[in-house]
C-alpha cells in the first residue's frame, strides 16, 4: 500500500445522495477549487524543504523562491533606460556663455554640450555659444576648463568646441547611433542642464514622435529664420538650458543634439532634435576647415505636399519638390522653371525638401556635377547641374537665452543668470 491514491480508491462507507441543481455542483467545486489551492499554499513548501516532497528536476531552481508582494517589480525596459543614462551622462557637459559687458565679463547663460571625441572635441548648438567672448565647459565631475571655439555653423546651428585631452577620460567619450534607422514610437532620451547648472545632468523619456521634420533656423539674437533643418521631434521634455545636449536611444547611443522646442500656447510635447548622422557630417567639416561646406543646387522652393491646392501643378505624382524660384546659372542652364517638380537626384527619389537637402549635404559637394529629375507638368525631364555653394553665413548680436521675437519656434541659447 502506497501512500498515493491512483484516482480509482473507493471508498466502502455508504453515501446518502439527494438530488441537486447544477448550480449546486458548481458552487461546490469552486470552494473545492480554493480550498485545495489555500491548502496547497500553505503546506507544500514545508513538505518540500523537509524533503516528504522531491519535485522534478524540471520544475527546481538554484534561486530562491521570492514572495511577489515584498519584491520590486523590476521592468527590463526600465533597467535598459538606466543603463543607457549611465553610459551616456560621462559624456554630457554644461557650457557657460561668458560675453564681454561694460561692467566687464558677464556669464549670460548655461546650455549642454556633448563630448565625441577624446581628442577633447565637444558638440553643441551654435545658438549656445552665439556671441560669447569665452566659453567655459564644466565637466561631469564639476571640473571647470575654458574651450576654444573650433568652428560653427548657423545653417544647422551646430558648433565644435575643444578642451584639452588631458580633462577627458574615455568613459567621457559618447557614443553616436545612426539616425537613418530610427523608428517613430522607440524610446528618447534627453540628458541637460535645464534651467541652468543647478539641475545639471536632468533626464528626460519620451519617444521618437517623428524622424523626418522641417524646422526654421533661426537667429537667436535677431530672431530671422536663416534657413530650414531636417529634425527628429520627439516628446522627452526639452526645456532652456538643454539645447546642445544628447538625445540618446536605448542603447545609449547619441541619435540627437537637442535644439528646440514649441511652446505656443495650446502646445506640449513637441521638441527637436538635429539627426545625428547630419551631426556627424558638419562636425567632421567643422575640425577640418572650420565651417561647414553646404552644397546648393540653386533653387528656392518646397515640398509639393506643402504646397496649397490652388498652386499644385498637374503632375503625375504627389511627392517632390516644387520649384519656387531658380536662382542658380547651371540650374537655369539645364532648363529648371518655376513650377516644376524635383523627384530625384542622381536616381535618388526627392519626396520633399527634407529628402533634397539630406542628398546633398551629407552626400555631394559643391562643384560636383549631379543628374536631376524632374516634371513638368507630364513630361518627365533631366538635366545636369554643377551643385553651388550656400555662403558662410556670419550672424552678428548676442546670446541672451531669451526670444523676443512672435515665432512659436523657441531656440534657446541658454538660461539667464541672475
Amino acid at each position: 500500500m502506497t501512500p498515493y491514491d491512483d484516482g480509482h480508491f473507493r471508498s466502502t462507507k455508504k453515501i446518502v445522495t439527494t438530488p441537486r441543481s447544477w448550480t449546486g455542483w458548481l458552487g461546490t467545486a469552486i470552494v473545492a477549487a480554493v480550498v485545495g489551492a489555500g491548502a496547497t499554499w500553505v503546506f507544500l513548501p514545508p513538505l518540500i524543504s523537509s524533503g516528504m516532497i522531491t519535485l522534478p528536476v524540471a520544475m527546481t531552481t538554484t534561486t530562491p523562491v521570492m514572495d511577489p508582494i515584498k519584491q520590486p517589480l523590476h521592468l527590463s525596459m526600465n533597467d535598459a533606460i538606466v543603463t543607457a543614462v549611465k553610459q551616456a551622462t560621462p559624456s554630457v557637459v554644461g557650457i557657460i556663455n561668458i560675453q564681454n559687458s561694460a561692467n566687464g565679463y558677464v556669464e549670460t547663460g548655461v546650455g549642454s554640450g556633448v563630448i565625441f571625441d577624446a581628442r577633447g572635441f565637444i558638440v553643441t548648438n551654435y545658438h549656445v555659444i552665439q556671441g560669447a567672448t569665452q566659453v567655459e565647459i564644466v565637466l561631469h565631475n564639476q571640473s571647470h576648463v575654458y574651450a576654444s571655439v573650433v568652428g560653427y555653423d548657423a545653417y544647422t546651428d551646430l558648433a565644435v568646441l575643444k578642451i584639452p585631452s588631458s580633462y577627458i577620460t574615455t568613459k567621457d567619450v559618447a557614443q553616436f547611433g545612426d539616425s537613418s534607422t530610427l523608428q517613430v514610437g522607440e524610446p528618447a532620451i534627453a540628458i541637460g542642464n535645464p534651467a541652468g547648472l543647478d539641475f545639471t545632468d536632468s533626464v528626460t523619456v519620451g519617444v521618437i514622435s517623428a524622424t523626418q521634420r522641417t524646422m526654421p533656423v533661426q537667429d537667436e539674437a535677431t530672431g530671422q529664420v536663416i534657413g530650414q533643418e531636417n529634425v527628429l521631434q520627439t516628446d522627452a521634455a526639452i526645456n532652456p538650458g538643454n539645447s546642445g545636449g544628447p538625445l540618446l536611444n536605448i542603447a545609449g547611443q547619441v541619435i540627437g543634439i537637442n535644439s528646440s522646442k514649441i511652446v505656443a500656447k495650446g502646445f506640449e510635447g513637441m521638441g527637436f532634435s538635429i539627426p545625428i548622422n547630419e551631426v556627424r557630417t558638419i562636425t567632421r567639416q567643422i575640425m577640418v576647415s572650420g565651417q561647414a561646406q553646404h552644397p546648393a543646387i540653386g533653387i528656392e522652393g518646397e515640398s509639393l505636399s506643402a504646397v496649397p491646392q490652388q498652386y499644385q501643378p498637374d503632375v503625375p505624382v504627389k511627392q517632390g519638390v516644387w520649384v519656387f524660384q531658380v536662382t542658380g546659372a547651371s540650374a537655369k542652364k539645364a532648363g529648371i522653371r518655376h513650377g516644376d517638380v524635383i523627384v530625384a537626384v542622381d536616381g535618388t527619389p526627392i519626396m520633399g525638401i527634407t529628402d533634397l537637402r539630406s542628398v546633398l549635404w551629407q552626400n555631394k559637394q559643391p562643384g560636383q556635377w549631379v543628374t536631376v529629375t524632374w516634371y513638368r507638368g507630364q513630361t518627365k525631364m533631366q538635366g545636369k547641374i554643377q551643385l553651388g555653394e550656400l555662403p558662410p553665413l556670419q550672424s552678428q548680436g548676442t546670446t541672451t537665452g531669451s526670444n523676443q521675437n512672435s515665432s512659436p519656434y523657441t531656440f534657446f541659447g541658454g538660461v539667464p543668470f541672475p
